[in-house]
């Protein structure tokens, strides 16, 4: 790994915080809503766009269509037009080879008259920034670089992300308790204190009715106890060094039966636009039984899906074959993080930006009212359109297409960007996206979009392979050899 890469290890064990949930129901808020001429790519794929020329318009969805001609499958990935010199040809993972005028691209591995050339130059090492907003998926690509250059996770490495792993439950968990607190209390049974007007003298909580016998009552919603999750909240995950702790078993229980309340799962389709949500937190609540285990040791897949906060510049060197080596600059992508992304702009070769298409109707972790998408639209726009990057080529990862594709169904495009008229179809709800980013490339770079989801290996094996070439192709070019 790079020489900036630093290792966090350390210990979790359950202390306790105060945290009051009448305090905060006194202080509930709720904040509510918030193509580059032309070029044709030397490698088409399944898993990617062709390079897209920005378009003057006034932001119709008509207007997008016609500047993004590809469409996407029903898995997410894109599938060219015969105009576009490709077609879909994906297995059930999403991994699929197409052939373009120069060769092919199949099993991840690009071959072409530029492999053989490139084999015959100096051995190069080429510097890419990851750029993005923060839990756009910047890391999960590292982690797979990793995977797929450099033999993946030793055991040693996979325990290590234990204690980070348990931090992400409990992250998960108390952002829907809190954002339950704030938006929808009534879901919490009251706290009845012993001798309270209306409960019988020296009564407590477990002799109040049970509220699911209240058909008509005011309790009828209260289903959520309110010590249990008074017990979740106050379940801390200490971070101090060493693994070998293990999760209590007693808040794993509590947390299950908090995050399989009916209830609790409605609030959270109807709601999670207005409140941060990590999103593997479906994946964390699903596995919660196996990471609660006493024995239990990460795998791999349970690692590329922790959220771990970059905070600084971290540098890994990967080698891609054919003796290139790509030197990658992955920077914090919260906005306290970005003042540092200066230093790591001299001599950039490639840019890969990632925005997370699924964060459409989310807010920020910083800014509440500030959605996530045009966050990322704006930070695009002032690294495209940056004298730093003038002569530099953009990849952009269209990525968590799989989150995406879910989570149309129930939370409308429209509802958060008003302009888009396409309904629920994915193929019209990415391209629009796509030319949002496009709308904003007033400096004209090379832009190489590409649909992702950063946790499937497959997926970023073959997309990477695409990337290579175009890194070499690139080279080629400035060096006057094509």
């Amino acid at each position: 790994m790079g020489s900036c890469m630093s290792k966090d290890t350390s210990q979790v064990n359950g202390t306790s915080k105060p945290s009051n949930i009448q305090a905060k129901r006194q202080e509930q808020t709720q904040t509510v809503n918030n193509q580059s001429k032309s070029q044709q790519s030397q490698q088409p794929q399944s898993s990617s766009l062709h390079p897209t020329q920005q378009q003057q318009s006034t932001g119709s969805t008509s207007e997008h269509e016609k500047s993004n001609n590809s469409t996407l499958d029903n898995n997410g990935q894109s599938a060219f037009s015969e105009k576009q010199a490709g077609s879909p040809n994906g297995g059930a993972d999403g991994a699929v080879a197409t052939a373009n005028g120069n060769g092919t691209i199949a099993n991840g591995q690009a071959i072409n008259p530029v492999d053989a050339a490139a084999k015959s130059n100096t051995e190069q090492e080429v510097k890419v920034l990851l750029l993005g907003s923060g839990e756009s998926g910047k890391s999960t690509i590292v982690k797979q670089m990793k995977i797929l250059h450099q033999n993946g996770y030793t055991q040693e490495e996979l325990y290590e992300y234990k204690p980070f792993i348990y931090k992400n439950v409990m992250d998960c968990i108390k952002n829907v308790i809190n954002a339950i607190i704030d938006l929808d209390p009534e879901l919490i049974k009251p706290k009845v204190e012993e001798g309270v007007d209306g409960v019988g003298a020296g009564a407590t909580t477990s002799d109040v009715q049970d509220p699911s016998e209240v058909v008509n009552g005011t309790w009828r919603k209260h289903v959520l106890d309110y010590d249990s999750l008074n017990e979740v909240l106050d379940y801390e995950i200490l971070l101090d060094g060493t693994n070998d702790a293990i999760f209590d078993p007693t808040i794993a229980g509590k947390i299950e039966q908090i995050y399989n309340t009916p209830e609790v799962k409605d609030f959270m389709i109807h709601k999670q636009g207005q409140f941060y949500l990590i999103d593997s937190t479906e994946y964390f609540m699903t596995n919660l039984k196996r990471i609660a285990q006493p024995d239990y040791i990460p795998s791999t897949t349970d690692v590329l899906r922790t959220r771990k906060k970059t905070s600084g510049i971290f540098d890994f060197v990967f080698d891609m074959g054919n003796d290139l080596h790509i030197h990658m600059f992955d920077v914090g992508g919260q906005r306290s993080e970005r003042k540092k992304w200066i230093h790591c702009f001299d001599n950039v070769t490639l840019i890969i930006f990632c925005v997370s298409l699924s964060e459409y109707d989310q807010v920020l972790l910083e800014e509440n009212n500030q959605n996530r998408l045009e966050e990322s639209i704006a930070l695009f726009d002032s690294v495209v359109n940056s004298r730093w990057f003038a002569r530099t080529s953009v990849v952009l990862f269209l990525n968590k297409i799989d989150v995406f594709a879910e989570k149309l169904q129930y939370s409308p495009l429209e509802t958060h960007f008003p302009d888009y008229t396409g309904g629920n179809n994915i193929n019209k709800a990415a391209k629009y996206i796509l030319w949002r980013f496009n709308q904003v490339n007033r400096s004209g770079l090379n832009i190489y979009p590409h649909v992702t989801q950063a946790t499937d290996t497959s997926n970023i094996q073959l997309v990477m392979a695409a990337v290579k070439e175009t890194i070499m192709e690139n080279t080629l070019k400035d060096s006057g050899l094509i």
